[in-house]
């Protein structure tokens, strides 16, 4: 495993942090699989196996797999995992609505995951609504004060909004020590991006990247096209590991978390982690990623990561599934199929359902017009 540096703190995180947001889960009564349920045996083998090999940060949070991670992630730390890691998870700002809800939320959080002191805490999510809901609700001061007696040793964000509000967050206080956000090659340029990374890391933060393969999606169905360019590279390696070696080739990045849903994801993300560095990848790599970038941002219409914050959508639309099949559709041009699997979904989960009420559209990382896309989504994959 390799080591990095994480700004002015005194920790050496491992390249790779181990991101509890997409775990094994089991099957519901339906069939489908149910995102509450986590496969204990199976995620609590996969984090194991990741510590054994060297990773020693585990992220979490209060919202992941309907709010049953927390609780997971204290009953796999135990049998002496507990002392090789830093555990972090985040406060839900958006339930943060009166005087003492981030008091008893923390607590609840120490509770679940059976400490006393959260090394990491993040305020989750940040963008525009939630950072105002973080100003009006006194937030900031409610962490400071678990700073203080020792609830919290350091705090953090993870950030969903534009540049703008990136900087003016930033340099709202000189609590944060660290920040989370998304990067991949797909998005140097969306929500911080690039620029800041930079400044981040410029003002000694260290700095967590989040989606670096944009929620799998640069590493599975690839088009044709996109599968061409990879077979011109000199050196061989996997759609996911070109994806992950882009993100820790950049010096400011402090570590890189990968969601891992199997051992498999595990095993192969362990290997490239092990040899990544600081700018490993050469001018000419970086220009074959940057074809690969230039196709995929020609075949896909929509941005979404299969985050699943949209979720659960208050009519049960399977929001998350229907923008797949659609972008599916078009990357890949196996219209037919998609069209297939659009008719396993429970008709009350399909988009005709959708009411345009924007909840979803608040939580939405990626500013997705969601309501929007449902209308064309029904009329494209129901014809």
């Amino acid at each position: 495993m390799q080591y990095r540096t994480f700004g002015r703190l005194d920790f050496k995180p491992s390249a790779l942090g181990f991101g509890a947001m997409r775990l094994p889960v089991l099957a519901g009564a339906d069939g489908k699989p149910d995102f509450k349920q986590i496969d204990y045996p199976q995620a609590t083998a996969m984090l194991r196996r990741a510590i054994d090999r060297g990773v020693n940060y585990v992220d979490t949070a209060w919202v992941y797999h309907e709010e049953q991670c927390e609780p997971w992630l204290a009953e796999a730390l135990k049998d002496g995992y507990r002392e090789k890691v830093k555990v972090a998870t985040k406060m839900p700002v958006w339930k943060v609505e009166k005087p003492g809800d981030f008091e008893r939320i923390l607590d609840a959080q120490l509770e679940r995951l059976q400490t006393d002191c959260l090394e990491f805490y993040l305020l989750h999510s940040l963008d525009d609504a939630h950072w105002k809901g973080v100003v009006e609700q006194g937030q900031l001061a409610a962490a400071e004060k678990a700073l203080a007696d020792g609830r919290i040793a350091h705090l953090g964000f993870s950030f969903h909004g534009t540049y703008d509000l990136f900087e003016e967050v930033l340099a709202a206080t000189d609590l944060w020590e660290f920040c989370q956000i998304q990067l991949n090659y797909m998005d140097e340029d969306y929500s911080a991006g690039r620029r800041g990374l930079e400044l981040a890391a410029g003002k000694e933060l260290g700095v967590i990247v989040m989606e670096p393969i944009r929620g799998g999606m640069l590493a599975r169905n690839l088009p044709s096209q996109v599968e061409a360019v990879w077979a011109e590279a000199p050196e061989p390696r996997t759609p996911a590991e070109w994806a992950l070696q882009w993100v820790w080739s950049i010096p400011e990045v402090s570590f890189v978390l990968s969601g891992m849903s199997t051992m498999r994801h595990v095993e192969e993300d362990l290997e490239y982690a092990a040899r990544s560095r600081p700018r490993l990848l050469a001018d000419a790599e970086l220009a074959l990623i940057a074809r690969v970038r230039d196709l995929y941002r020609e075949l896909s219409p929509i941005p979404c990561t299969a985050c699943r914050y949209c979720m659960p959508c208050p009519q049960g639309v399977a929001i998350p599934d229907i923008l797949e099949l659609y972008n599916d559709a078009h990357i890949y041009g196996d219209v037919s199929r998609q069209r297939f699997f659009y008719t396993w979904l429970d008709e009350e989960e399909r988009a005709d359902k959708c009411t345009a009420c924007g909840e979803c559209e608040d939580k939405c990382p990626q500013d997705i017009a969601v309501s929007g896309w449902m209308e064309k989504a029904q009329a494209f994959l129901a014809g």
